[in-house]
C-alpha cells in the first residue's frame, strides 16, 4: 500500500477492513471507516467504494465521535 493521502482512491487502500454503522440503510447511504497501518483512519462513501478516501488522525476522529455523542451535529439530520 502506498502512503495514504487525502483524496486517494479508496481502492488503493489494500489490506484494510472497511466498517460501516449498523444504522446504514439498504440503499448504502453511509460512510465507511478503516483503520490504517500507521494508526490513521480512512473514510469513504459506501455508495462509491472505489472513490476518494479522506484520511484523518485518530485525534480528529475522536473529536468527531465525541461531538456526535454530545449532539453537536443533531441539526444536520433533523
Amino acid at each position: 500500500m502506498t502512503q495514504p493521502y487525502n483524496g486517494m482512491p479508496a481502492a488503493n487502500l489494500t489490506g484494510v477492513a472497511w466498517r460501516k454503522s449498523l444504522y446504514s440503510n439498504s440503499q448504502g447511504n453511509c460512510v465507511e471507516l478503516a483503520e490504517l497501518p500507521d494508526g490513521g483512519v480512512a473514510v469513504r462513501n459506501s455508495r462509491f467504494p472505489d472513490g476518494p478516501a479522506l484520511i484523518y488522525t485518530r485525534a480528529e476522529i475522536a473529536a468527531l465521535v465525541l461531538g456526535v455523542k454530545d449532539g453537536e451535529f443533531d441539526n444536520l439530520v433533523a
